[in-house]
């Protein structure tokens, strides 16, 4: 039997879990792991299970923006997760801060579009400190550049008819931003869990840019950088015992 969203078996997956947007992520990160298996696949869902440094891990993609993200983490932790590490790419908002860095996140700003929904707008999106505490030590340990901060979960990615609070967030000093991390958050505040998240900096989105055509993750400095981030996150994710 498997849930009906992600295809993922309804119990007995590991407690921990990655989750990525990207199923080529997914699928790129699951060849790191020791015997990895393909344990569901639905729509932009893609699950592997497998063991990282002799801990069992699930690593599976959710897509892009937190509606269908919320499916994701809902089913995982129906499934038996209990911690997981949101690993993606960001746009930084700070100077000093630039492609190939990561950005862990302490907390995010609900601008998710999905989790006013769930709770009022005043409760927090904010990273459990142990997790914040192994994404550090993780990323100090591999050598990696790296900020911590308050990132900002946006659910357009860029404007249009309406001008969207840039400069008030770069006013604010938020260090990234990206399109699921504070629904990951409040989700698992909301169900107890413990949760956290890395990105790798693919740009400088200071200013919006109105065509999202120009937008390109695919540079050697960005791939370079999630190869390392992905082990980063990975180390982070079973240090969390």
């Amino acid at each position: 039997m498997t849930l009906p969203i992600t295809k993922i078996p309804r119990t007995g997956l590991p407690g921990h879990a990655l989750v990525v947007g990207d199923p080529e992520r997914a699928t790129a990160v699951a060849t790191l792991l020791a015997d990895a298996v393909l344990v569901g696949q639905n729509r932009e869902y893609r699950s592997y299970q497998g063991t990282w440094h002799g801990v069992p891990v699930v690593v599976s993609s959710h897509g892009v923006g937190g509606p269908g993200a919320l499916c994701q983490f809902r089913e995982l932790a129906e499934a038996g997760v209990h911690t997981f590490i949101r690993f993606g790419t960001a746009g930084s908002l700070r100077t000093g801060i630039v492609d190939g860095d990561l950005v862990i996140a302490e907390a995010a700003v609900r601008d998710d579009g999905v989790t006013q929904q769930l709770v009022h707008p005043e409760y927090p999106a904010f990273a459990t400190p142990e997790a914040v505490l192994a994404l550090t030590a993780a990323a100090t340990a591999h050598g990696a550049r790296f900020h911590r901060g308050v990132v900002w979960t946006r659910a357009a990615f860029s404007p249009m008819v309406r001008e969207l609070p840039m400069r008030e967030y770069l006013a604010a000093g938020v260090s990234a931003i990206e399109m699921e991390l504070s629904t990951l958050l409040v989700f698992a505040a909301l169900a107890e869990l413990r949760a956290g998240g890395v990105v790798v900096v693919d740009g400088d989105a200071t200013v919006d840019n109105t065509d999202p055509t120009s937008y390109d993750p695919h540079r050697d400095v960005v791939v370079d950088a999630v190869a390392r981030g992905s082990v980063v996150a990975l180390d982070a994710l079973v240090a969390l015992t």
